[in-house]
């Protein structure tokens, strides 16, 4: 279905919408057929999923922009199309209201209506709604695929300028590949998880990978950024009831779905789950206030004095700040909390414990964190740099130990 957003999106307008399953792909697939016409425009993406937003499609007028590397933005990138944010995650609601990026246009995937005529934004309340009330234009794109998920936003047609009805059905995220490596750091942070915790969980095939090793816990509870099929399983199988939660007790909470259909489908007035925008997920006062929060994120490497690189790898932006700083510090301040960071030993032979960085410091190492890897867990909480170093040697792969050893003396003069 054809829309003109020549009458609503004006030359300079910053754009904005939902990431990953909640993108509006009729309207971004229309707003890059129709940039040309309307002239600049500055878009700002988060994690795609299947994206109208590509190299190949992207026109000279349109501006991309984003918090993040992921998928097909890395390739954006290093095509010289993507201008990075390097924030976090907990700062793009202001960001993209009164701040620098001030969205001028919110295109928004919503629901059909109810009886009342109310559309609920059913896959992510997320960061991009707090713009729905700053915005001089909304734009909504109705799906019948979109459930009403409770806790999640509601619009009516007052709400919005123009809106259009889905071509397609929400785009959706497969299941990532687990190699053994990956399972084997999953099994070292499972068990580091106790019955009745709070989970966060990162994007990508390790966090879910840790989500799949919990099926003989109880009483887990959710609050996350993100909820996926690996969740709804644990939910499903009554292991992530939420009844030791302090706050929203019984209900799992995250800021959007990243999934299947079938996700999709059971989030559907499903009082178990619970959108909320990103000012509640990510809030430090709420995130402390759950006992047990086990923070699981995801690093490309790690230094020896406990620096982490999220962002990027061999000259290539693959990751983001995001939200793990915002997470690990909640789960620091959180009574019994942990704030996990995991990463297999190696990758493609290559240490992922390092003497130095390759890449930008994510997050840095004044943060209280448990690195993680296939080998074991180093606790750098209450730590030197010198007991950094040897607790992070003796989770490194033993092929690269032995050079880790001959340069933490270096590391450690540099260090201070």
């Amino acid at each position: 279905m054809t829309i003109d957003l020549t009458a609503h999106v004006r030359p300079g307008d910053t754009v904005v919408w939902g990431q990953m399953c909640a993108e509006p792909r009729t309207l971004t697939r229309a707003l890059m057929e129709q940039a040309p016409v309307i002239g600049a425009l500055r878009c700002f993406v988060g994690i795609p999923a299947a994206s109208s937003v590509t190299v190949e499609t992207v026109p000279d007028e349109v501006e991309v922009h984003s918090y993040c590397g992921s998928g097909s933005n890395a390739t954006l990138h290093a095509a010289g199309r993507l201008q990075v944010w390097p924030v976090h995650y907990s700062d793009l609601p202001a960001l993209l209201t009164a701040g620098p990026l001030h969205a001028d246009v919110v295109l928004v995937q919503v629901s059909e209506p109810d009886e009342h005529g109310r559309h609920s934004l059913g896959l992510a309340d997320d960061y991009f709604s707090a713009a729905l009330d700053t915005a001089r234009v909304v734009i909504a794109e109705i799906s019948p695929q979109v459930p009403r998920t409770p806790g999640a936003r509601t619009l009516t047609a007052a709400d919005w300028a123009a809106a259009v009805v889905a071509d397609d059905a929400p785009a959706e995220v497969a299941v990532p590949r687990r190699d053994e490596t990956t399972l084997a750091v999953a099994r070292q942070v499972a068990a580091l998880i106790p019955d009745g915790a709070t989970l966060q969980f990162g994007i990508g095939a390790l966090p879910e990978a840790v989500l799949g090793e919990l099926f003989d816990r109880r009483d887990l509870g959710i609050h996350s950024g993100l909820f996926t099929d690996a969740a709804m399983r644990l939910v499903e199988a009554g292991v992530a009831t939420g009844v030791r939660k302090r706050l929203d007790t019984g209900v799992a909470v995250a800021g959007l779905l990243g999934g299947s259909a079938e996700l999709f489908a059971w989030a559907d007035h499903n009082p178990a789950v619970s959108l909320r925008p990103t000012s509640y997920t990510h809030e430090p006062e709420v995130l402390a206030a759950m006992p047990s929060l086990v923070a699981v994120n995801a690093a490309l490497e790690v230094d020896l004095t406990g620096q982490i690189n999220a962002e990027e790898i061999s000259g290539r932006y693959v990751g983001a700040v995001g939200g793990a700083v915002d997470f690990l510090r909640g789960a620091a301040r959180s009574e019994g909390g942990l704030p996990v960071v995991a990463l297999p030993s190696q990758v493609e032979g290559h240490s992922t414990i390092v003497p130095r960085l390759s890449g930008p410091v994510s997050t840095p190492r004044s943060e209280q964190v448990v690195v993680v890897t296939e080998q074991g867990v180093a606790d750098l909480r209450g730590t030197t740099l010198a007991q950094r170093t040897e607790r992070l040697i003796a989770i490194a792969h033993p092929t690269h130990r032995a050079a880790l050893e001959q340069a933490a003396d270096g590391v450690l003069a540099a260090a201070v």
